[in-house]
């Protein structure tokens, strides 16, 4: 089964699921792994990103 096909199989147990502790516990899993992401960036890839989040929030960049 390929990325997306899993992620859609994801999807639809979520959707079947009423548990709130179980839902809690799949968000705070995705929460962890993308703290562990920035936290393995380098400072200056980190500034770098703040940065221009910082120019988005003040309209400096434009999407296409």
């Amino acid at each position: 089964m390929d990325i997306q096909s899993e992620k859609l199989e994801l999807i639809k147990m979520l959707l079947e699921i009423d548990d709130k502790a179980i839902i809690e516990a799949v968000k705070n899993i995705l929460k962890s792994n993308k703290k562990d992401v920035w936290e393995k960036l380098t400072p200056e890839q980190q500034e770098e990103i703040n940065i221009v989040i910082q120019k988005e929030n003040r309209g400096d960049i434009v999407d296409f």
